[in-house]
């Protein structure tokens, strides 16, 4: 028992020197990061190093960002698997894995793999995929839909934590089913100051969030914010209170507005068309805010933000979030 201590110790300290060092993102860190990985992984007496070398060199041709994925990644290598898991000290399931990573980042992604997998914008082909894009799979024949999720990291291979009994490491890619890019793009991330809402690269729903806010006239961010605060961006959520889906809809509001809160793409057009109209009755986004927590009625019984501790901390909540994603 002492000796594997010993073994996951090294472990441990390897791949926290691989991180710090890869957080610079330049090539010669990169090819440095492969070196240090191999020599002392070997020096460990660990196996499998060849698959690992494999992500060094895809860490090399990547740059920036993409770098910056592929390194945060490899720190969870030899993790065990965990149904469930979030936790590496106890151990890591695919989405977890994929979570954490980009949660190291700054950039917040859902918790299911089938969640996770509306994030971002998709990417054609595995021809087309960058380090740092989200691979999903679909293992289970008799439960159709998305179960499996890895991060690419080049030349074929992703990082991905595979099933019970095994644990985080380098495999094959194989047909993917869905490829996502969490991560923008230079030209996009260039631009980015000058477009509402594309601070929201990496946010679950981006999609639909800009989509319904060209269409009415609504700041993407504040979608966002609002799915954030309301739901956690989780399409399932159901409220004490009865509200459901992603952007938690009474029954009554979404009948009236005809909409399927359990639909996102339904549930984030059905929000826009929501605030728009609240924005244009009350003159504010924070009213309009405060008449989507504590209904419009309240709104005008006081003549402003009623003087509730949950609703004006969910106006702060929202506000805040929006400033995040702007």
């Amino acid at each position: 028992m002492e000796g594997l201590t010993a073994v996951h110790g090294r472990i441990a300290e390897i791949q926290n020197r691989i991180f710090t060092l890869a957080s610079a993102s330049s090539t010669s860190t990169s090819t440095a990061v492969s070196s240090q990985w191999a020599s002392a992984a070997s020096a460990a007496g660990l196996t499998g190093t060849s698959a690992t070398t494999a992500t060094g060199t895809a860490a090399t041709a990547a740059s920036g960002m993409e770098g910056r994925v592929v390194a945060a990644a490899q720190r969870y290598l030899g993790v065990p698997y965990a149904w469930g898991g979030t936790d590496p000290a106890v151990g890591l399931d695919c989405s977890g894995l994929v979570q954490r990573v980009y949660g190291d980042l700054g950039i917040d992604l859902p918790r299911t793999s089938s969640q996770q997998a509306t994030a971002g914008t998709a990417v054609a082909s595995l021809a087309e995929a960058r380090p740092g894009d989200l691979v999903f799979f679909d293992h289970s024949p008799s439960r159709p839909g998305i179960d499996h999720v890895g991060i690419y990291v080049g030349d074929g291979k992703m990082i991905a934590a595979p099933q019970a009994g095994e644990v985080v490491k380098v495999q094959d890619v194989g047909d993917p089913a869905l490829i996502r890019r969490v991560l923008p793009s230079s030209a996009a991330a260039a631009a980015a100051a000058a477009v509402p809402g594309s601070g929201l690269a990496g946010v679950p729903y981006a999609d639909l969030f800009t989509a319904a806010g060209a269409r009415h006239g609504v700041d993407p961010a504040l979608l966002a914010a609002v799915a954030k605060v309301e739901s956690g961006f989780d399409s399932s959520a159901v409220s004490p209170a009865g509200a459901t889906g992603l952007m938690q809809f009474m029954p009554a509001t979404a009948a009236g507005l005809g909409v399927d809160p359990a639909d996102p793409a339904s549930a984030v057009d059905g929000a826009a068309r929501y605030l728009r109209q609240l924005t244009d009755r009350f003159g504010s986004t924070d009213l309009a805010l405060a008449a989507y927590n504590a209904g419009p009625g309240t709104v005008a019984r006081h003549g402003g933000i009623p003087p509730y501790a949950e609703t004006q901390s969910y106006v702060r909540k929202v506000t805040s979030a929006v400033e995040a994603y702007s």
